[in-house]
């Protein structure tokens, strides 16, 4: 194509169905070369333009901001990349919108003397909500020679995520929970001032809630068995005591010693947030524990294992609630 042959800008908004200023916009940005300028200095394009500025406002329609189009059509940044990090964008707004949504369901439907007190606690939490808060009171409340692994692990299993699409009542029972360690004090902890190995008794408590939490959704009351059974063991791992039954007795006094209603309160709240909206809840950490709890102090459950039953724990397992 000659340089008579070439577009004005006006003649390339006119084929490309936008206006000059779009055009010129778009030109400015460095978004669409020209292919020239005429003998008085009016830019002029090519017909490769025309398919270029088709591609940018395509681009555009899916709200991409100018930098990545310019990246995009410099192959500086794949097309791929560029659209995954905008969904992540998008999904990050529509979960501020959903909870939004739920938290103005939430004072609509409130009886107007409960309204103070719920945008008080709403106004804590931001939006879109994250954990940060809860996550700080774990890594404060954990043993200081705890293994960066299994704080990780424990903190994982005990930070509940923000649901996606929450209903009022999760938002309000999140908006608790933000609340409730926002001004948390140290919890009691079931081991305090005896000499223990915390690696060795977060790594065998993973392992007892698991079991438990099996036990719970096939609806089984605290018993005696091998959820109880590792319970107890790593109990008595992490104290260099064998498992007998003035142990199991004195354990039970250390789980009673070492009930915190904070602790209590704070998993109550966290099966509030998780609870689906149809089907069983999943036990949490809190729910396991406490069956193992009961277990211990009622029925045979005082009772240690045979000898020669022990089961032998497998290692790398977590917890959260050895408080």
């Amino acid at each position: 194509m000659s340089a008579e042959e070439w577009w004005s800008i006006g003649e390339l908004a006119e084929r490309a169905g936008v206006t000059v200023k779009t055009v010129r916009f778009y030109s400015d940005r460095g978004l669409l070369p020209e292919a020239g300028r005429s003998g008085g200095g009016h830019r002029r394009y090519g017909p490769e333009a025309l398919d270029r500025i088709r591609l940018i406002r395509s681009l555009r329609t899916l709200d991409l901001p100018v930098s990545a189009v310019g990246r995009v059509l410099d192959r500086d940044d794949d097309l791929e990349d560029v659209v995954a990090a905008r969904l992540r964008e998008v999904g990050g707004r529509l979960a501020a919108l959903r909870w939004q949504e739920a938290s103005l369901r939430l004072l609509q439907d409130c009886a107007p003397e409960e309204r103070a007190e719920r945008l008080r606690l709403l106004g804590a939490v931001p939006v879109p909500p994250d954990t940060t808060a809860l996550a700080r009171f774990w890594r404060r409340t954990l043993p200081v020679r705890l293994p960066p692994r299994l704080a990780a692990a424990v903190v994982g299993v005990a930070v509940p995520e923000p649901p996606q699409d929450p209903t009022p009542a999760q938002v309000l029972a999140f908006a608790r929970l933000h609340a409730l360690v926002a001004r948390a004090p140290a919890p009691v902890v079931h081991l305090d001032g005896l000499d223990h190995r915390p690696a060795v008794l977060y790594d065998g408590l993973g392992e007892a809630y698991a079991l438990a939490a099996a036990r719970i959704r096939e609806g089984g009351a605290p018993d005696r068995g091998e959820a109880l059974d590792c319970f107890v063991a790593a109990y008595a791992a992490a104290l260099g005591v064998p498992d007998t039954r003035a142990f199991r007795r004195r354990l039970a006094g250390l789980m009673v010693r070492g009930f915190d209603p904070l602790i209590a309160r704070y998993w109550e709240l966290v099966g509030e947030v998780t609870a689906p909206a149809s089907g069983p809840a999943e036990p949490t950490a809190g729910a396991t524990h406490h069956w193992l709890c009961v277990a211990l102090k009622t029925g045979p459950g005082t009772r240690p294992p045979l000898r020669g039953q022990e089961k032998e724990r497998p290692k790398n397992s977590s917890s959260a609630t050895a408080t």
